[in-house]
């Protein structure tokens, strides 16, 4: 007899959907997706690479069509972004402003605190190094 599989959750997959849009329909679907931890939502997407009490090293792989450095709507702390190959963008910010990105390989630069979606329209998978910043007001990526 196979057994079902439940998210951590306790929720079997195939009814992961239907949980989410009624917590989305009860408006707590946002606030409970940024309070989760990506690295332990998305184990398959997410790696912490070293933790210490002054930062967080995470490493992230993405395939075309999802995101680049978290799935949908998703948080960041301050943190600077690495990227160990090349990656086409398309960021969508909190307000709804929309660019696109093209990001070579060895790219490093710092991106403050924010919520957006960012998704890889390249053809090729991406990886990335996240290291957030661990302040007074750290919280971790939210996936």
């Amino acid at each position: 007899m196979k057994k079902s599989m439940r998210c951590a959750c306790g929720v079997a997959p195939g009814r992961r959907r239907e949980a989410l849009l009624w917590l989305a329909a009860l408006g707590i679907g946002a606030e409970l997706a940024q309070a989760q931890d990506a690295a332990k939502t998305e184990p398959r997407s997410y790696k912490v690479l070293f933790e210490n009490a002054k930062c967080r090293v995470l490493e992230y792989v993405s395939r075309p069509g999802i995101g680049v450095c978290g799935t949908g709507k998703h948080s960041h702390p301050d943190h600077v972004t690495v990227t160990l190959t090349p990656a086409k963008v398309k960021l969508t910010t909190e307000d709804g402003k929309v660019q696109i990105k093209q990001i070579p390989a060895g790219a490093a630069f710092w991106d403050p605190a924010s919520t957006h979606s960012a998704e890889n329209i390249g053809g090729s998978g991406s990886r990335m190094v996240l290291i957030e910043i661990k302040d007074q007001d750290w919280k971790p990526a939210s996936g």
